[in-house]
């Protein structure tokens, strides 16, 4: 009975449970976020999805089969090309069917047919024009594409547009341009709503006044309007760049306000908490005590927020670059790429310039599941 009792095989299982159990009870707030985060697999699916998009925009030149700038007036609306496996029932390495043109002599409308004699070979790591990677590596090397031996053959997975330039290499650097102005602008009115939030909410007085009035200014104004009117005052005579910040700059003036009611919610209530009133006692600064001990306490919440902030900013810039009054040509943008898509005759001569909108659709949707799913991580009352 003792030598049972005693026993290490026996006592091992429990003694690994216990420690578990210890692990759990001691772990900072983020890793009980992510414990609880993993559960939520479609939000899990949805992270590696934008995972792949992030890569997408961080190097898009490599994704890209072509300069995405390249135009010619014989490529115009060429139909997209399918990647195939199997010709003549035979299974083959991945190609894609040459396209031959000719103008309609009753419409004048240049039509594409297949030609099913001509194959082009798809392979990986195949070189193409040059680019610089992360900006200073020259290289020349893509991820996809025509071998250079079939010099002069293009391949074009999502089409052509009216002036003859690739989809699918333009969809790459659109991502870039998008997702960027998503991420800044929730950065910047990150920054905003947890500095203002924050002062507002620990002083209170004169000050969570005048703040407050100033976030209800905000929230009162329409915003549709308020976009149009600060887009369409960027005079057309600005570069690119300074275009791009400038969007980015008015979509973050205008997102801050939600972010700052829900800090200043969060501090009224963890300003009279001891570890607050600990630190006030051995003399820390009201800054610390804000950025160093109440912001860091509901960090998860504010993760999760900026999460769902994200997919709000590349909608606002996606609206005005469709309406012409963000980003506007020679930027690639999904937006940008969209005003293709404003004709409706284009749309039915070649409906795949709409293709750039169910890649909106589908980071925004990921981003938003993503953000259902560390809201609910976040909540530690949660099941």
């Amino acid at each position: 009975m003792s030598h049972a009792a005693t026993d290490p095989a026996t006592t091992a299982p429990s003694t690994s449970h216990d420690d578990r159990g210890n692990q759990v009870y001691v772990a900072p707030g983020w890793k009980l976020t992510w414990l609880r985060f993993k559960k939520h697999r479609l939000a899990l699916v949805f992270l590696w999805l934008i995972g792949l998009i992030t890569i997408v925009a961080t190097i898009p030149a490599f994704f890209a089969t072509m300069d995405p700038d390249d135009s010619r007036a014989a490529r115009a609306f060429r139909p997209p090309q399918v990647i195939r496996i199997v010709h003549d029932g035979t299974l083959t390495l991945p190609f894609v069917y040459a396209a031959e043109s000719a103008r309609n002599p009753r419409t004048l409308k240049l039509e594409w047919t297949v030609d099913r004699e001509t194959r082009l070979p798809v392979r990986m790591f195949v070189k193409g024009f040059e680019y610089e990677l992360f900006g200073f590596i020259p290289v020349d090397r893509h991820f996809v594409g025509i071998p250079p031996a079939y010099e002069g053959s293009t391949v074009h997975f999502l089409g052509t547009d009216r002036l003859g330039r690739d989809q699918w290499s333009r969809l790459m650097f659109g991502t870039q341009t998008s997702l960027s102005i998503g991420l800044v602008a929730v950065a910047i009115s990150t920054l905003l709503g947890i500095l203002l939030g924050g002062i507002s909410g620990y002083y209170g007085g004169l000050v969570d006044n005048v703040i407050q009035r100033i976030i209800e200014i905000l929230q009162s104004l329409p915003p549709i309007p308020i976009w149009l009117a600060l887009s369409a005052a960027l005079p057309r005579t600005w570069s690119v760049t300074t275009v791009y910040f400038a969007i980015t700059v008015i979509l973050a003036l205008l997102g801050w306000t939600r972010l700052a009611r829900e800090v200043r919610g969060r501090f009224l209530s963890l300003r009279e908490e001891d570890f607050v009133s600990a630190a006030r006692l051995v003399g820390a600064s009201k800054m610390r005590i804000i950025f160093s001990h109440m912001v860091p306490s509901f960090m998860s919440h504010i993760i999760a927020a900026v999460t769902l902030a994200i997919p709000l900013m590349i909608l606002n810039e996606t609206f005005l670059s469709f309406l012409g009054l963000g980003m506007r040509p020679p930027a690639i943008s999904w937006g940008v790429m969209l005003q293709e898509a404003q004709n409706l005759q284009s749309v039915v001569n070649a409906p795949w310039l709409m293709i750039p909108g169910l890649f909106v659709i589908l980071t925004v949707l990921a981003l938003n599941i993503i953000g259902d799913g560390l809201r609910d991580a976040a909540d530690p009352y949660a099941n």
